[in-house]
């Protein structure tokens, strides 16, 4: 883990390392507060997750 900061698609840009080794960690942004999964997250707070519109990294 080289602890790089910033938008990793299927491969970390600074160490190589890909998804299958070893999962990344992945923070979001969602409602004001940075999150890494929506289990604490309650109903509405994940509707308003699915409602959003999901842009992709352009390689």
């Amino acid at each position: 883990m080289c602890g790089y900061n910033g938008i990793i698609g299927d491969r970390c840009p600074k160490c190589g390392r890909e998804e299958g080794d070893v999962p990344f960690e992945r923070i979001r942004r969602i409602t004001g507060y940075l999150v890494g999964t929506l289990d604490r997250f309650n109903d509405a707070k994940r509707a308003e997750e699915a409602d959003r519109v999901k842009h992709s990294l352009v390689r």
